[in-house]
């Protein structure tokens, strides 16, 4: 080889060669040829730094093969094409869009989500975008927009807008024009406030600000009449407009860490279903707060300054959910332990002088077991005075104020073989709902129970010595709440599936080995709770079929991995669940717990809207390496579940 030979060797860059490549990575014909026809192009992850002209001129230029096939009786007519209607531009590294966006007039979906802030550098919008006037849905996400174009406000036709995770430090007045517009998300800006044309969007129904640097909410925004959720977290609100009530439709209301200072009065929010005001700096809750909250669900006080909470409380009948964490209540109003749908309780870091720390630690059932035995207690000095001198033996043995007031029968704590027939010959003529059995050495369910179908919706044979289920069980066809916890159950029968009503089933220290089958075939289950058992599988798919399970509690089980397929279950919070031994011989369980500060899950966990990142609870033993192979699988397996169902609930697996 000559020297100049070597020379022009020499100074070629690394990879020259395929320098075009790197530039602009060509699009496959195909690819393109099956646009053409479809109308749909996804050039996602293809590293592309800009879009090829070839896509824009895509519906202009004709394809090559225009020039060899002219035959109008050919299979394959080139001219028989389809105007490009959605193109999908995710994960890639563009810098800039080109004016030749508007070759493309017939575009309804142009969606550049981008799951990675890193992946994505676009820090203007071309001026001709506002030409794609058929545009419905723009997602433009994780870049590094400073400021968007007016034209953009041309495009009346948008429903949906992401605009978050850029460095948008304004937001024009046009928005106003997009009035056909029903989701938008500027969160994860840097915005100091927005404009009153915001008020305009009539059609709004999800409204996303979170994450930003604002410290009012203008006036106007009460005009989104039909708006659903608004979400306002982690901004520097110190209060909320009165007028917010005009909101009449409003459903989900997220103000987390903010400065509040009082709980928002929302009169006409009739149909409000969660509030969300943790991580502020409310001091009181009055009744004027909780008399217009009829309909609520989820009450989120937390990590607030709260010193007590009103009688008013009690009025929140479809309360599921109250949230009081790390508060400074000293005390709480007995009558919480008859709230009908209260299933969560939650009181740590309170300083509450009425309740022992081990009743607390015990969970929410036993809580609100207390609070109403509390209530009998009261209730009991009060009619010692106006009882008669002549007590039926029924009488002794359950407590009659209870089956009179608040049809409950008890017949708990006795270590009783048997349920006497003097029990239930008190219950006649009374319309029972509840039946508590609990505490006994009950080997089978007492057949008179069947007498009380008619009326009964809950039912605790917790704590017995159950080896099986009896098929009066199964006639009670309005059972609604069944505890089962801390028997010798294996199996439940088939005919349990009659339950069509069940909603809550508590199976936690039994000896099942498997999932019981019947329980896929209710389909109005919401909360499963089969803890400290030994199954070692689930059926996800057809967990699937259970649109309203929210809760599955499988702490304590020999689960080894997590189903990737949980993903689809999109109601689902998985609030705990054992996951694996670390080995046979080693006694401690080794579990992986989401909830504090690992940096390289962090990023991609806040992205799926999920609070808590993750951290491993428990050291790996030194002969634990096989249990790490695991933990990194279960890893790839969560990221697996995220990806393939998205779902947006909070996921935590605790040990």
């Amino acid at each position: 080889m000559s020297r100049r030979e070597g020379s022009r060797f020499a100074n070629r860059r690394p990879g020259s060669a395929f320098q075009s490549r790197a530039t602009e990575p060509p699009v496959p014909a195909g690819l393109i040829k099956t646009a053409r026809k479809s109308g749909q192009l996804n050039l996602s992850n293809r590293e592309l730094s800009e879009v090829p002209q070839s896509v824009w001129r895509i519906n202009v230029d004709p394809p090559e093969e225009s020039y060899l096939n002219v035959s109008f009786t050919a299979s394959d007519r080139w001219w028989d094409q389809t105007d490009l209607t959605k193109l999908i531009l995710a994960s890639n590294k563009l810098q800039c869009l080109s004016e030749d966006i508007q070759l493309l007039p017939a575009l309804i979906v142009l969606d550049n989500k981008w799951f990675q802030v890193h992946d994505n550098l676009l820090s203007s919008l071309p001026c001709a975008i506002g030409q794609l006037s058929q545009l419905q849905k723009l997602n433009i996400s994780h870049n590094k927009l400073k400021e968007l174009p007016d034209e953009l406000w041309n495009l009346t036709s948008l429903r949906s807008l992401y605009l978050h995770h850029n460095e948008l430090e304004r937001i024009q007045e046009g928005i106003g024009k997009l009035i056909h517009l029903e989701e938008l998300d500027v969160s994860s800006n840097q915005l100091t406030a927005i404009p009153s044309t915001l008020g305009e969007l009539s059609s709004l129904l999800k409204f996303i600000l979170a994450n930003n640097k604002l410290k009012y909410i203008p006036l106007d925004i009460s005009k989104m009449r039909s708006l659903k959720l608004l979400d306002a977290s982690h901004n520097e609100l110190e209060g909320v407009p009165s007028e917010l009530a005009n909101m009449v439709s409003l459903q989900q209301l997220y103000l987390r860490h903010n400065k509040l200072h009082h709980l928002p009065q929302l009169p006409s929010c009739k149909y409000l279903k969660e509030l969300h005001v943790g991580n502020n700096q409310i001091e009181y809750l009055g009744s004027e707060h909780l008399k217009n909250l009829s309909a609520v669900t989820v009450l989120e006080l937390r990590d607030n300054k709260l010193k007590s909470l009103p009688d008013e409380i009690l009025m929140l009948q479809d309360l599921e959910r109250l949230d009081l964490t790390n508060n400074d209540i000293s005390s709480l109003p007995y009558g919480l332990g008859n709230l009908p749908k209260l299933m969560s309780l939650l009181l740590e870091g309170n300083p509450l002088r009425s309740i022992r720390r081990d009743i607390i630690n015990r969970g929410t059932q036993e809580l609100l077991k207390y609070l109403r035995s509390r209530i009998q207690e009261t209730t009991g000095q009060d009619k010692s005075d106006s009882t008669t001198a002549m007590t039926l033996p029924s009488e002794s043995m359950i407590n009659t104020y209870a089956l009179g007031t608040q049809k409950l029968l008890e017949y708990s704590d006795r270590k009783a073989t048997i349920v006497p027939d003097e029990v239930f010959d008190a219950c006649d003529g009374v319309p029972v709902t509840t039946v508590n059995l609990s505490k006994n050495l009950l080997t089978g369910l007492p057949s008179r129970i069947s007498e009380l179908k008619a009326t009964i919706t809950d039912v605790n044979l917790g704590f017995n010595k159950l080896s099986s289920v009896s098929l009066e069980l199964c006639t009670l066809e309005l059972l609604i709440h069944l505890d089962l916890r801390n028997n010798l159950l294996a199996s439940l029968p088939m005919e349990i599936k009659q339950l069509q009503q069940l909603q809550t089933v508590i199976l936690s220290f039994n000896r099942f080995k498997e999932f019981p089958n019947a329980l896929y075939h209710i389909p109005a289950i919401e909360t499963i709770l089969i803890s400290n058992n030994q199954v070692g599988s689930i059926d996800a798919f057809q967990l699937m079929q259970l649109d309203k399970l929210t809760t599955l509690d499988m702490q304590n089980n020999d689960l080894m991995q997590v189903p990737p397929e949980l993903g689809s279950c999109v109601n689902l919070s998985i609030q705990s669940a054992t996951l694996f031994h670390a080995e046979h011989s080693y006694s401690k369980e080794i579990r992986f717990v989401i909830h504090g500060q690992l940096s390289w899950l962090e990023e991609q966990l806040q992205s799926w809207n999920i609070l808590e990142t993750a951290f491993l609870h428990k050291s790996v033993p030194g002969r634990g390496k096989i249990a790490l192979l695991k933990i990194l699988q279960l890893i790839e397996d969560l990221i697996r579940i995220k990806y393939l169902g998205g779902f947006k609930r909070k996921l935590w697996l605790v040990p």
